[in-house]
């Protein structure tokens, strides 16, 4: 698994952004980001915010709760799961329980493609 400081290292890389450019956007210096990037410092929340701004992911991702840097960046996704959250606990467990039975059945439809 990736961490957090090899996560904001390859994201970087892959923008062909330099440490200085990094550290320009957040108006810090070089060895703060390469602090960042061997784990050896964590940046605040609003840092961390800024940084997957600029890179183009989410906090979500460089702190590990996805492997997947673009999840949380589909806005009709999260409208959905906005709505979800805002209904009753029944609702929500309803619906949840529905979702899981179609994820199981497309996944049984893929392994036996």
């Amino acid at each position: 698994m990736n961490t957090f400081g090899k996560k904001i290292a390859a994201l970087r890389k892959d923008r062909k952004m330099s440490q200085g450019d990094l550290a320009k956007l957040l108006h810090t210096s070089v060895s703060v980001i390469g602090r960042y990037e061997r784990d050896e410092m964590k940046p605040s929340i609003e840092a961390a915010q800024k940084i997957a701004g600029f890179l183009d992911t989410t906090v979500g991702y460089l702190l590990g709760e996805t492997e997947d840097a673009e999840l949380f960046k589909n806005p009709s996704m999260l409208q959905r799961l906005q709505e979800l959250n805002n209904l009753p606990e029944k609702d929500k467990d309803y619906i949840l329980y529905a979702l899981d039975g179609l994820l199981q059945n497309v996944k049984a439809k893929q392994a036996f493609a």
